[in-house]
């Protein structure tokens, strides 16, 4: 049974990496796994994860309307998405990653480094990146 992971976020981004995922999922008779991680720890962030348990129950229902396997997770490990990512991807038999993209500026790419490079740079199997339209 093939897996694909998305890395989801409650963003134009993520939508446009959960709608492909799901073509994909479709198209290979996958199951599909939907993580959004974030590295926990703030008041924000814990206010945050709230907010996203909401956001993927509607995916969850969205996903069981449409008839596709899925699972999901909600990591707060206090690593980065990409971190949690590649690991998820390698522990299991991940066919494919797919990741929303977002324009960033050069300093901030800098500053904040970049998830979407490490898991394209790092991700022992293909990735596909998809821009919000």
């Amino acid at each position: 049974m093939s897996t694909i992971v998305v890395g989801y976020l409650k963003s134009a981004e993520g939508r446009a990496a959960l709608d492909a995922a799901i073509t994909e999922a479709r198209r290979r008779d996958a199951t599909l796994l939907v993580v959004h991680s974030m590295r926990g720890g703030t008041r924000d962030e814990n206010r945050q994860a709230i907010s996203y348990r909401e956001e993927l129950e509607a995916v969850e229902a969205r996903l069981e309307n449409e008839g596709i396997r899925y699972e999901t997770r909600e990591l707060v490990q206090g690593r980065t998405p990409a971190e949690d990512l590649l690991d998820i991807s390698r522990r299991g038999d991940v066919d494919l990653i797919v990741i929303g993209l977002r324009r960033r500026s050069p300093v901030g790419k800098l500053v904040l480094g970049s998830n979407a490079q490490d898991i394209l740079l790092h991700a022992d199997c293909p990735v596909l990146a998809v821009k919000a339209s």
